[in-house]
């Protein structure tokens, strides 16, 4: 069969959004050295409390560990970047390692995830779980069943997918299953409350629309003024109970 190049063109667009880039415009946000630029914010604790040492920098990786924890406690974490942004593609590499923590919850195993049009960690009350935000849910496979990854979760926000409001928390992606302790690449293409766009490993596997503050949610009610719209807002990574390791995080903005 022979193809036109428009066809052929359409057909490798997916990779060619991962691959033409050019790599001069993308900024680290992670420096390789250090947690310089982060905050962190662990449920019970202030913000910028990194209790346990749960966030930090080692072989040049930031690496979400849990050896100083008797057990997990629901002490949930996330990582902050210090600007906020609107438009902009993240990417982030990311393994899952080692064994849950004692206590973690069942769906929490290799499970983490880049958390997008946040609110600043400073705003989050003290046993706040997770920032109100957009969660691109990174998780990992067990060895023998489908799980995909990028995935959407909505802690305090909705989406709206074919013009539709989506108010279920998370809304699986169409990516493959990654086991075992493969790196695994992450882009998230965010442009302000237009449209989302999640890829892995170069593939689209999940977009949508109109992110928005969920009226119905206690944490997001605080946030809310004249407009339930999200433009903008923090970056984050989580830390939910299993180690999980981030090789690259990186962001290049975009108009």
């Amino acid at each position: 069969m022979r193809y036109s190049f428009i066809t052929l063109a359409v057909a490798l667009l997916p990779w060619y959004h991962v691959l033409a880039q050019d790599d001069d415009a993308w900024i680290p946000l992670f420096n390789g050295r250090d947690l310089t630029g982060w905050t962190p914010k662990i449920v019970g604790y202030e913000a910028g409390d990194n209790f346990g040492n749960t966030f930090r920098v080692e072989d040049g990786l930031i690496k979400v560990s849990y050896d100083a924890y008797d057990k997990f406690d629901g002490r949930f974490g996330h990582l902050f970047y210090k600007e906020s942004f609107s438009d902009y593609i993240i990417r982030v590499e990311y393994r899952f390692v080692g064994e849950q923590i004692q206590g973690g919850p069942g769906w929490a195993i290799r499970n983490s995830g880049i958390m997008i049009h946040g609110q600043a960690p400073e705003s989050m009350s003290l046993k706040q779980d997770f920032p109100v935000s957009i969660e691109v849910q990174l998780l990992g496979g067990n060895g023998k069943d489908p799980r995909t990854t990028a995935n959407l979760c909505t802690p305090g926000t909705n989406v709206e997918m074919e013009e539709q409001l989506i108010t279920r928390h998370c809304t699986n992606s169409g990516s493959q299953t990654y086991h075992g302790e493969q790196w695994v690449v992450a882009e998230v293409e965010v442009r302000g409350n237009e449209i989302i766009k999640h890829f892995v490993n170069g593939d689209l596997v999940l977009d949508y629309t109109k992110p928005q503050l969920d009226p119905n949610d206690m944490d997001a009610k605080k946030l809310i003024s004249d407009d339930l719209m999200l433009y903008g807002g923090t970056i984050s990574l989580q830390s939910e109970s299993h180690p999980v390791e981030f090789r690259t995080v990186e962001i290049k903005l975009i108009q």
